[in-house]
């Protein structure tokens, strides 16, 4: 019977925590490296000492070569191995044999023609070089590099004339700028300076660019040759005409006629270029310019370029946004300040032309001051009277005057119509902008036209069509009674402000009442003035009209040439009639339980007692002088809804304490409780200023 096989038992792991060092990959790779586990070491050196054995080595080392040409023929590495191997064994023939093949197998690898061509060098085997460089050229004429290595080793080799040959096959295939380049230089090492030159007239019309043609000229001042590059400069010119020519050859141009002591042609380079060249395709030519004209021109010339740079930065403006009319405003008054009348009548109209694109009056306004401009431009320097009505009634043709008009403009055009003494046209025309557009400043312009005029009976005329216009507008209302107040009919004065302080509606009925009672006041009339007062106290209780009272009361002058007792009981009465209107105004400031006013009221009349010198009547007042306190209001919301409480300052008159007796026995109730109990926490008494009311005496509101 067979026994069941044990399983073998399987050690437990007690503790499967991580192990305190932790082994990375990258210590183990670190360690490996530092042991250096996996470097081979080196094959042991041979010596060979012997020709057999020399032949045997060469023979596995071509074996190998050739097994590794026969697995992969197109690895041009294997190639140049076996043939610099060869080399190494002085083997050139078959070194020969070996880059022959290569190139047989790869024509067009760069790399191989160099190696090979550098061992044939290296070897002194010139004409095998030679031979090689040129079926390199033949095949490939549009590697540079080929021609390079051949024109350096014919001129290493003094061949001068054969390397002017192989740059002369060279040239024909037109090759890059630096090959030109090298070839005059070559020509340079020589003295050939003609030659430099023939290569260089070839060479800016095979790459016609304007850095070509500027290196062409300076190689004709470097070699002292003047004017022949001032020619070429010339030359370059005309080749790229107005179309393709560039700043740079212009200011090449003019800095050498700067170096030549020319600046008169330099000016007149640069003032050419600035005509014939796009304003955009000149920024580094103004500056060029605006130097030149530092250094070597005179303050008008300096200006000349300032002014003509500026145009330019503004005809880019104008261009970008015709709308622009700040930068058109600059525009013209530099325009204006060359005097050039068609110039300035030409960019005056170009202007114009930029109608805004919204009937706004906010976009009209700059527009319309170019118009203004414009038309005393023209009567003031062209003198051309004519022309500058023209264009003060294009303008107002141009203005929708139902959506909106510019006051200024009716103005100003009656005025200059009125300078050339036509006086029916100047108002005629006022007469018309009243009738299209009614503004309050037509009508005051058109006022004090006939003012100046002393046609008063117009004006009156004027003043009532600007009443039936405007009948709330208290500035006209005072105006027009001081002009009939100056013309002497008090009457009709006090008759007009009748009747503007009995319009139901004003913008300013404050300014009309005080001008009314001024004038009545001037006049003498004091008992006029004091009605006024009164009639203007049923209209309104502000605290301001009561003070006003008061001191019209003490200012009056109750008769003249009176003595000094006189004088003193005129005071005195005036003080009195004061004191009953400050009674009468804290009476209605108590009904109105309006504290703030009362409290200036009260101010006002405290220091108008001071004033009097009244000692017991000060003492009155200064007893009905509030006192401050702070007190908790309720916030409520628009809603009805409570949002807490915020702190107010309110005032307690003692007059109001004396009409609550509940408010005063509940503050001596407080007060005892305060003496009795000192040691109450002194937080929980409110901060009152100058008294110390108990709280429950302030939360009290008896409203």
């Amino acid at each position: 019977m067979d026994r069941p096989q044990k399983m073998p038992k399987v050690a437990k792991v007690k503790n499967k925590a991580p192990a305190e060092v932790q082994i990375t990959a990258e210590q183990l790779l670190r360690e490996a490296k530092e042991r250096d586990l996996e470097i081979l070491p080196p094959p042991p050196k041979q010596k060979i000492s012997d020709p057999a054995e020399l032949a045997d080595y060469q023979q596995r080392k071509r074996k190998t070569f050739e097994d590794d040409l026969r697995k992969n023929r197109m690895v041009v590495s294997n190639w140049i191995k076996y043939a610099q191997w060869e080399e190494q064994q002085q083997e050139i023939q078959r070194a020969r044999s070996i880059w022959e093949r290569a190139l047989d197998n790869e024509h067009r690898n760069v790399t191989l023609w160099l190696k090979y061509a550098e061992m044939e060098m290296k070897n002194k085997q010139v004409n095998h070089a030679r031979n090689l460089w040129d079926r390199a050229v033949t095949i490939m004429p549009r590697v540079n590099q080929f021609w390079y290595k051949y024109t350096y080793m014919e001129e290493m080799l003094e061949n001068v004339a054969g390397a002017r040959q192989v740059f002369e096959r060279w040239m024909e295939w037109q090759p890059e700028e630096q090959a030109w380049q090298t070839y005059v230089n070559f020509e340079l090492r020589y003295k050939e300076t003609d030659r430099a030159r023939e290569i260089y007239e070839r060479f800016v019309y095979v790459h016609p660019d304007v850095k070509n043609w500027i290196k062409f000229a300076r190689f004709e001042e470097t070699h002292g040759f003047i004017h022949g590059s001032r020619r070429v400069f010339e030359r370059a010119v005309e080749f790229f005409g107005d179309d393709y020519i560039e700043e740079r050859l212009f200011i090449a141009f003019a800095r050498f006629e700067e170096g030549q002591k020319e600046h008169d042609r330099a000016r007149i380079i640069y003032k050419y270029a600035l005509e014939h060249l796009p304003k955009d395709r000149t920024p580094d030519l103004f500056k060029a310019y605006t130097i030149h004209e530092k250094k070597y021109g005179d303050r008008a010339g300096i200006e000349d370029v300032i002014v003509s740079k500026r145009k330019h930065q503004y005809e880019q403006e104008v261009a970008a946004n015709p709308t622009n009319y700040d930068a058109w405003f600059d525009y013209l008054r530099l325009i204006e300040a060359e005097g050039d009348k068609e110039l300035i009548r030409e960019t005056y109209e170009r202007a114009i032309a930029n109608v805004p694109p919204a009937n706004e009056k906010n976009y009209w306004r700059r527009y319309i001051y170019m118009w203004i401009n414009y038309a005393l431009y023209e009567e003031l320097e062209a003198e051309d009277l004519e022309r500058t009505r023209q264009i003060y009634k294009t303008c107002l043709e141009l203005i929708p005057h139902k959506q909106f008009t510019f006051s200024k403009l009716w103005l100003l055009y009656a005025q200059f119509e009125l300078r050339c003494k036509q006086l029916q046209v100047a108002r005629k025309t006022l007469g018309m902008a009243i009738g299209m557009c009614p503004r309050d400043k037509l009508f005051r312009g058109y006022i004090d036209l006939e003012i100046q005029l002393r046609e008063f009976e117009r004006c009156r005329l004027l003043y009532e069509k600007f009443l039936e216009f405007g009948p709330e507008n208290c500035v006209t209302w005072m105006k027009f009674a001081e002009l009939e107040n100056l013309l002497g009919d008090t009457e009709r004065a006090r008759a007009i402000f009748e009747l503007a302080v009995q319009q139901p509606r004003l913008d300013m009925p404050e300014l009309l009442w005080k001008a009314y009672i001024d004038f009545e006041v001037a006049l003498g009339e004091t008992e006029l003035a004091r009605q006024l007062y009164e009639r203007l106290l049923e209209r309104t209780q502000h605290v301001k009209v009561w003070m006003s009272f008061a001191k019209f009361e003490m200012s009056i002058s109750h008769g003249q040439g009176q003595g000094q007792d006189d004088v003193q009981g005129d005071d005195d009465l005036n003080a009195r009639l004061a004191r009953r209107i400050y009674e009468r105004a804290n009476e209605m400031m108590r009904q109105l339980n309006d504290k703030e006013s009362r409290v200036l009221l009260l101010e006002a009349w405290r220091d108008f007692e001071r004033d009097v010198n009244d000692a017991t009547s000060l003492q009155k007042v200064l007893d009905k002088m509030p006192r401050r306190i702070k007190r908790r209001q309720k916030i409520v919301s628009e809603d009805g809804v409570e949002e807490g409480w915020e702190e107010i300052f309110d005032y307690i008159f003692p007059e109001d304490e004396m009409a609550r007796p509940n408010l005063k026995l509940l503050a001596a109730a407080k007060m005892w409780k305060k003496q009795k109990d000192v040691e109450v926490d002194n937080t929980a008494e409110p901060q009152i200023e100058g008294t110390s009311t108990p709280p429950a005496a302030l939360d009290t509101d008896d409203n």
